[in-house]
């Protein structure tokens, strides 16, 4: 039997790690009004939160701690030393955003029919008419919320306005 190489092993574990990381830079959470909502929901209301994380840079640079001593003829009697530094920069902070959705109550069979025959039309949903919010038809409200700025796959209280499907209030 031949030992494991500390290479193969190191191997692995960064293959394990790499697993671990989310496959959307976005995630979303759902809660009720009054229950870690934003500030001045209604009790009745229900909320979807994306969340953006920050981007953050390493930065190196090098730092002259002592300039190099010259003669005057431009030769180098003693080169410059410098040392190297390195800083993480915030290059976009994280970002949480609260977004109405429609509640569970709300999300009958039928609207849910009438929200994937909407994503039909658009051809953004390519399944059955089934009334049931599966992994197509969110994946088809996701690709419709995009491009508006919202990478979630709960449907928006404002997508479904949008699509004619929820009355605006007035």
């Amino acid at each position: 039997m031949t030992p494991i190489r500390p290479f193969f092993v190191a191997a692995i574990l960064l293959a394990s790690l790499s697993a671990c990381a989310p496959p959307d830079a976005n995630t979303a959470t759902v809660t009720r009004g009054g229950l870690n909502a934003p500030p001045g929901a209604a009790p009745d209301s229900c909320w979807g939160k994306q969340t953006r994380p920050a981007i953050i840079e390493t930065v190196t640079h090098q730092v002259m701690l002592q300039p190099a001593e010259l003669l005057a003829d431009g030769s180098v009697i003693r080169p410059a030393v410098f040392k190297t530094e390195t800083r993480q920069d915030i290059v976009r902070p994280r970002r949480e955003s609260w977004y109405q959705i429609l509640c569970a109550a709300d999300l009958t069979p039928a609207l849910i029919a009438s929200v994937q025959r909407a994503l039909t039309a658009r051809k953004l949903y390519h399944g059955a008419i089934h009334g049931q919010m599966d992994r197509a038809t969110r994946a088809a409200v996701r690709r419709y919320q995009k491009p508006q700025g919202l990478n979630s796959n709960l449907l928006s209280l404002a997508a479904a306005r949008q699509l004619g499907l929820v009355a605006i209030a007035g």
